[in-house]
């Protein structure tokens, strides 16, 4: 049996048809099934997920997790790294999930700073309950709860990311197979708080985005330079259907984990304490 098989399941996929998170469910199975053949344990890897189509993910790839509450992955992926720092940890959520119910969490994220990744599916609607606007989305869509259309300016991630101090921050397009492969395993391989964003246009809703895809463009590493990355960010405004997306990674930089600074968790990771098979 192959390692993508192994991390494969039985659960039928229930995304719709052609959705790119099937893309994004390809991408991680292959950046899980390289860093097991560098050491990593399967066994040794957690995710978490909220809710919302993104999370279905839990279902189809064979690791230990946890299935979480709507905005709630990061205190759920955090009290797991608190519990065992020696786990690698990676958080998957909504634009809705994150930056709505869960915008406290990763604003904190950043400045805890500890080894977990978030991987934020960005469709700028909450999808799994028909179309409602999130922070994200763009002024004028027309949903059933606002039919007049949205009125508030979305918010930057990216931006947010960046002033919350986050030391790994990156933006992939789901149809982008490699590149979300090489930039996924760059936030896990990070020691610190690594935030994913993964623009990945809905088939069934928030159409008028769509084809923001053909607008992205791949940047150079950006490493500690905060100017350049805030300049990065302010390309795209999450309004505009014109212009330039930059992806890529917009900032990473080496700081001090939480783990490192707690003495009890940087004694358990000397350790190495895994987490046993059953």
């Amino acid at each position: 049996m192959s390692l993508k098989e192994r991390l494969s399941t039985k659960n039928e996929i229930t995304w719709c048809p052609g959705c790119p998170n099937f893309m994004i469910l390809e991408s991680v199975k292959r950046v899980f099934a390289k860093l097991i053949k560098e050491g990593l344990k399967q066994n040794n890897i957690a995710i978490v997920t909220g809710i919302g189509c993104h999370a279905k993910i839990f279902d189809y790839i064979n690791v230990s997790g946890f299935y979480g509450l709507h905005g709630r992955v990061l205190p759920t992926a955090l009290g797991i790294k608190l519990g065992n720092p020696n786990l690698s940890v990676i958080g998957f959520a909504g634009d809705g999930d994150t930056y709505a119910e869960g915008m406290a969490h990763f604003i904190h994220a950043g400045r805890y700073n500890a080894d977990i990744t978030l991987v934020v599916h960005d469709n700028q609607a909450f999808a799994l309950t028909t179309g409602q606007p999130t922070p994200t989305t763009q002024q004028g869509y027309k949903s059933k709860v606002e039919p007049q259309g949205q009125h508030n300016v979305p918010i930057n991630p990216i931006k947010l990311a960046l002033v919350s101090g986050t030391t790994f921050v990156a933006r992939t397009y789901a149809l982008n197979l490699e590149h979300s492969t090489k930039i996924l395993e760059a936030a896990i391989k990070h020691k610190g708080f690594s935030f994913v964003e993964v623009i990945q246009p809905c088939l069934q809703f928030n159409k008028d985005m769509n084809e923001i895809g053909k607008l992205t463009y791949v940047i150079k590493d950006n490493k500690g330079d905060m100017r350049r990355a805030l300049e990065l960010a302010d390309e795209w405004d999450y309004n505009s259907k014109n212009g330039k997306i930059p992806i890529g990674i917009f900032f990473q930089k080496r700081e001090p984990t939480l783990e490192e600074k707690w003495p009890r968790l940087s004694n358990l990771m000397k350790r190495k304490v895994e987490r046993k098979n059953k």
